[in-house]
């Protein structure tokens, strides 16, 4: 049992415990995968839906963390909330991209970033369909771990201009945030190279680490969506901040090359006024 009272953690061990964490609930999701629709219920809409399979990836996540850690706090989003006494809380998403796993789209992941006195310090996220693992530490750096392949350094795309650029994004359960977020994007298209939405936020941002994408951008997201990623994309070299440079989240998740970033932001900023 680790002793999470012995002074500031070490990132690089919290890493290593995010890791083993989520090795395992992958496990346990792609288990779960065949029989997903058997048990799906949902949340804010009739299209935000949650498997009995999220809840147990949860149950296991915070199970694992606190066995080594038990004085850490959690915030999942099944509804896992604990104060810890210790600076450190785990902001765990055991599915992100739960409409694609139930479709058996390989995009779904989970997500696990370790909060530190309220700055997260590290991140993991684990696409449970490709055994691709993002990683990252504050002042560390970013890294993707394949399986089959070499470790490898993940460095934020150079799109030569705005209409270079390849933007990600996601869209919101309800229809009154669908048809204004649709209206948008129908702004947006003609000003960057294309659109693509992937449907798991925390693997958009991962995207734009690996220079897949160039920019990401999407409203109304929750912790758990963005902890681990925002931090894969920053340490990764994207721009990583909110809308109008207010603060990560609020109301905005936005990560993008540098190269493109004043623009990119400009346009983001005018087309949400």
């Amino acid at each position: 049992m680790t002793d999470s009272t012995a002074g500031p953690p070490d990132p690089r061990a919290l890493l290593e415990l995010a890791v083993s964490a989520a090795r395992e609930a992958a496990a346990l999701v792609a288990r779960g995968r065949d029989t997903a629709a058997r048990h799906v219920t949902t949340k804010s809409s009739p299209v935000d839906v949650v498997t009995a399979v999220d809840a147990a990836s949860e149950e296991l996540l915070v199970r694992h963390l606190l066995a080594a850690r038990p004085d850490d706090g959690v915030l999942g989003e099944e509804g896992a909330a604990r104060d810890g006494t210790s600076g450190v809380r785990w902001i765990v998403d055991p599915i992100d991209g739960t409409v694609n796993f139930l479709y058996d789209l390989p995009a779904y992941a989970v997500s696990i970033a370790a909060e530190v006195e309220g700055v997260v310090t590290a991140g993991a996220v684990l696409n449970v369909a490709t055994g691709e693992l993002f990683t990252a530490t504050a002042g560390g750096g970013a890294e993707l771990a394949s399986p089959g392949r070499p470790v490898r350094r993940l460095t934020a795309g150079r799109p030569e201009s705005l209409d270079r650029t390849l933007v990600a994004t996601g869209f919101g359960y309800r229809v009154e945030q669908r048809r204004a977020q649709g209206a948008v994007v129908a702004r947006l298209l003609p000003q960057v190279r294309d659109i693509r939405r992937f449907g798991s936020a925390a693997l958009d941002l991962c995207a734009v680490a690996a220079g897949r994408v160039d920019a990401y951008y999407e409203l109304d997201l929750n912790p758990w969506d963005h902890a681990a990623g925002a931090l894969v994309a920053a340490e990764a070299g994207a721009v990583v901040t909110g809308l109008s440079d207010g603060p990560v989240g609020a109301p905005m998740v936005i990560a993008v090359a540098p190269s493109v970033a004043g623009p990119f932001l400009d346009l983001v900023a005018e087309l949400h006024r």
